[in-house]
């Protein structure tokens, strides 16, 4: 395997760990209104993603292959270049600095764990969650 599919994965690898998190895209003001909302009843998870950085695609990759919180949370998947609008009001919202690319954990409408670039693990977001 080249150097570069072991660091990015084949288009194969890249549609098998697709399926292991089941993304809602996150592409309008209304729909941060309802996660804030639904962060009442459950916590929720924001992933920035820079569609533009390698770092991102790498960190987004690592995430997916760890993730196992199905059941336990909802995921929503925010591409920031093409909404940087949204990606703005997330940082106002839930006072955390813009960062790509950043995992958000929202709960009771705050940021309550937030991690970007090589911080961005499943385990530690699962052992922060008592999984």
């Amino acid at each position: 395997m080249s150097l570069f599919n072991s660091l990015f994965g084949s288009s194969e690898e890249k549609n098998e760990s697709a399926n292991t998190i089941n993304w809602i895209p996150l592409q309008s003001m209304e729909q941060l209104e309802e996660l804030t909302s639904l962060s009442n009843e459950k916590s929720v998870l924001i992933f920035k993603h820079s569609t533009r950085c390698s770092i991102s695609r790498f960190a987004l990759k690592q995430f997916e292959k760890e993730f196992n919180l199905h059941d336990a949370i909802d995921a929503y998947f925010l591409d920031l270049i093409t909404y940087r609008e949204i990606s703005n009001e997330i940082a106002t919202r839930f006072g955390v600095q813009h960062q790509s690319p950043q995992l958000l954990l929202i709960k009771e409408e705050k940021a309550i764990y937030n991690v970007s670039h090589d911080a961005i693990e499943a385990v530690a977001l699962s052992k922060f969650l008592g999984q």
